[in-house]
């Protein structure tokens, strides 16, 4: 689905467009009202843990994932993720194939039967906190500190995938970005017994831009993201390039893009999830900025995912 975020969404002030569209988010809210009371829940013989997300895009579920995936090896688990079978969202599941074993079916609680036939012991579902089918073990949120919750309201009037009283449903918060008391205190207004967590992104080859021209490109949730971690570690960027997220890149579009590098002597860098979405055969002269998530007061985090082990 090749689809650019409306930039309203992300406007605090109250806009034309979200007023006119509000009524079609009145009816998406009760369809899935009505999904969510008519859905069977499966309860299954291995802890669940979800990562998910109320903001549509850009959030960082895919980098937690595979983090929890690491902590959950060291702990002596066998952990793998489980998805639901999206053709557009095959860049998600090839970086967490790169890390460990996948699961994945049009029905997510197969992918999970699945799973436990093979022998594993926790499973991660990757982008199911919508998913009333799965009885959850943990439900972790994630929230990004440049986009937070927009302007508050759902879809296709802001870009909330529901609004903020599912956060009773959450165990946990993960905000993406620096301390926010503010938004902390939004949170607990719904729920006080959740837990709050920050993290933040480190990049593992950041090192090998500096001093460099680069031509950055990205067709992810919130392009920006990319772009700032560039500008924060004093990365010149002497162009931006923005796709709609999950972007299909055509054999030609990426022939255009390697052109205007080498004519600019410049570095084509993108992002790790759109450098697995293009071709394999003509890729060769794009790079792409490998990151991975810190969080903060991991042993605590750690020590919180134990209780449910």
């Amino acid at each position: 689905m090749n689809f650019f975020k409306p930039k309203f969404w992300d406007n605090n002030k109250v806009s034309f467009f979200s007023i006119l569209l509000f009524p079609i988010s009145l009816i998406i809210k009760f369809l899935f009202f009505l999904k969510k009371q008519t859905t069977k829940k499966h309860q299954f013989s291995i802890p669940v843990i979800c990562v998910g997300n109320i903001y549509l895009g850009g959030t960082g579920k895919t980098p937690l994932c595979i983090e929890i995936f690491s902590i959950l090896k060291k702990l002596n688990m066998n952990p793998a993720f489980i998805r639901k079978d999206y053709k557009s969202f095959k860049d998600e599941s090839m970086l967490e194939k790169n890390v460990g074993p996948v699961y994945e079916n049009k029905k997510r609680y197969d992918a999970l039967e699945n799973a436990i036939q093979n022998k594993i012991d926790i499973a991660i579902l990757d982008d199911g906190f919508q998913d009333f089918s799965i009885n959850k073990n943990l439900s972790i949120l994630c929230f990004n500190e440049k986009q937070l919750i927009g302007n508050g309201f759902t879809i296709p009037s802001g870009p909330l995938r529901e609004n903020l009283i599912s956060l009773k449903r959450a165990d946990c918060v993960m905000i993406n970005g620096s301390k926010n008391k503010n938004f902390e205190k939004i949170i607990i207004s719904y729920n006080k017994n959740i837990k709050i967590f920050y993290s933040s992104y480190i990049s593992e080859n950041i090192s090998e831009f500096k001093s460099r021209k680069i031509i950055a490109f990205a067709g992810i949730g919130n392009p920006d993201n990319f772009f700032n971690l560039l500008e924060k570690n004093n990365i010149e960027i002497f162009n931006k390039i923005e796709y709609p997220d999950h972007y299909n890149y055509s054999e030609n579009e990426i022939k255009k893009l390697i052109n205007a590098a080498e004519e600019k002597k410049a570095i084509l860098l993108t992002t790790e999830k759109d450098y697995f979405r293009i071709n394999e055969n003509i890729r060769k002269n794009i790079q792409y900025l490998r990151i991975k998530i810190n969080i903060e007061n991991k042993n605590e985090f750690v020590n919180f995912v134990k209780k449910i082990i």
